[in-house]
């Protein structure tokens, strides 16, 4: 039963939270309205002056009612218009002690007020504060020649009690404005990644589907002179890998769409197709020998798309670069990671570790080590060919 009552006043208050400002103030106006005419608190309320108590009658008692109305009803611009709320309320409240008309409930209005105006006013707020002051000082010698008992040391205490509800007030304006200001960057940050994780991805598509139709055209080029009968062959095999790009490329447009309805999951290849990624180098003329070990568990998104980014990434360079030569494909499933290497043999004709771009292979180790894995490529020794090694750390979805 607790449980469920904590949960209701929970949402309760995140509903209140949620309501625009304007309403929240119209509330607080009621309710502080309702409490100044009632009997049992209409009594309770902050006093400065102490004067004789003038019990109004008649035309008195419309006053007092006006007053007390003046110091509740203008809380509903307490966020929109603070100054103008401030100024109206401050000035019945002066009136009020003046007057010496008896407590009400309706004179919390000023600490509620004075709240508004350190945390929502924005503009001239140093000569607002002075302006307030120096009505203060004038209604503190007004009330001394009037007769009040209260002291020197007693208005400086209700004046200081003033300057820490507005420090309040301006506290709270500023925790508002540094948590925007978060928000802000925390945006900008995740924008930042989203665009480069979405180059990234642009990256890796394009050169991988086009360094496999340059080679592919290439063969079909040959064969159409040693062996035009095979050459029908490549051409399909062009073909297919254009449509796939332009399927992958679509899907990662999509991503950019301001509705976002591409989601994580559509977009991300499973682990299953590294076997399409292995067969496709194998039809580019690429001899790849692929080998899984351990049982294939789901995982989250972030690693199959990493671990399906580094296997096409390390086979496009080595078609890229050494094109022909044997290379092997390892995937490892352990219980709590992904194990990848390719290694490509014999030497190759240009350099697959020379960044593109602060992407390729370079942009590849960025993405494993947001992952807290690491990536790690280099030539083997004596020529013997190029090895990427990537260790992606995930525990089944």
């Amino acid at each position: 039963m607790l449980a469920s009552a904590a949960s209701r006043l929970s949402t309760a208050l995140s509903g209140w939270r949620d309501l625009p400002p304007s309403i929240k103030d119209s509330v607080l106006t009621v309710v502080v309205t309702v409490l100044a005419f009632t009997p049992t608190v209409a009594h309770i309320g902050p006093e400065i002056g102490d004067l004789p108590r003038h019990e109004p009658g008649g035309v008195g008692a419309v006053v007092g009612v006006a007053l007390t109305l003046a110091m509740c009803l203008p809380l509903a611009l307490r966020s929109r218009m603070p100054a103008v709320c401030l100024s109206v309320i401050g000035t019945a409240f002066a009136i009020s002690q003046v007057l010496g008309y008896p407590e009400t409930f309706g004179k919390v209005g000023i600490l509620l007020a004075l709240y508004a105006a350190g945390a929502h006013l924005a503009r001239l707020r140093r000569t607002f504060a002075a302006v307030l002051t120096a009505g203060y000082a004038v209604l503190a010698v007004a009330l001394h020649n009037l007769g009040s008992p209260q002291r020197f040391p007693d208005f400086v205490a209700f004046y200081l009690v003033l300057v820490v509800i507005w420090l309040a007030g301006t506290g709270m304006r500023r925790w508002r404005a540094e948590e925007a200001e978060r928000r802000r960057l925390a945006a900008e940050v995740a924008a930042a990644t989203e665009r480069a994780r979405i180059a990234r991805d642009l990256h890796d598509v394009v050169t991988h589907h086009v360094t496999a139709m340059v080679v592919q055209a290439d063969a079909a080029q040959f064969l159409l002179d040693s062996a035009p009968e095979r050459a029908g062959t490549g051409l399909r095999a062009i073909s297919d890998t254009g449509r796939r790009a332009l399927t992958e490329l679509r899907t990662l447009l999509g991503v950019l769409e301001a509705t976002g309805e591409s989601g994580t999951a559509e977009r991300t290849p499973a682990l299953g197709k590294i076997a399409d990624l292995v067969e496709r180098a194998r039809l580019s003329g690429q001899p790849v020998e692929w080998t899984e070990q351990g049982e294939q568990l789901p995982r989250s998104v972030d690693v199959e798309l990493a671990t399906y980014r580094v296997v096409q990434e390390a086979l496009t360079n080595a078609l890229k670069h050494a094109t022909g030569k044997p290379t092997k494909v390892m995937v490892r499933h352990g219980e709590d990671h992904v194990e990848v290497e390719v290694i490509t043999l014999g030497p190759a004709v240009g350099d697959p570790a020379t960044p593109s771009g602060g992407r390729g292979l370079t942009g590849l180790r960025e993405r494993v080590r947001m992952l807290g894995g690491d990536l790690v490529f280099g030539g083997l020794p004596d020529d013997g060919g190029f090895r990427v090694r990537a260790m992606i750390p995930g525990s089944p979805a």
